[in-house]
């Protein structure tokens, strides 16, 4: 079974930073294609952030475009989001996701594997 844990989130002022981090147990990349980031403000649906794949492509969303980067460390099984300049509209709680075919990243009930998520706020 795959577990994944999630950490780094807070609270930060508009502008700021922070990195989040998502540890996953086990050999976890010889069964996983693709992970993302997704990310549920109150009231809203859960979306995609940021996905990477076994590959290395990356794709982001226009929101995040140039202010987010997403990386891993094989050797530590771990993917890691980088956040700068964060907003207000940023805040939400932020889920590392994780499946077993590389095109299911995209649609969150497709999605194998969930963090339980850290919880991000922007105050303005």
């Amino acid at each position: 079974q795959v577990q994944l844990v999630e950490s780094g989130g807070g609270l930060v002022q508009a502008g700021g930073s922070l990195r989040l981090s998502c540890a996953a147990s086990g050999t976890i990349f010889s069964i996983i294609n693709a992970m993302g980031w997704y990310r549920q403000a109150p009231g809203k649906q859960r979306e995609l952030v940021v996905l990477i794949t076994s590959g290395g492509i990356t794709n982001y969303a226009d929101s995040v475009k140039g202010r987010f980067t997403i990386s891993r460390d094989t050797t530590k099984n771990t993917v890691y989001l980088q956040m700068n300049n964060l907003a207000p509209e940023d805040t939400a709680v932020y889920y590392c996701a994780a499946v077993r075919s590389e095109h299911n990243i995209v649609y969150v009930n497709k999605v194998d594997y969930w963090g339980k998520g850290t919880l991000v706020t922007v105050s303005s």
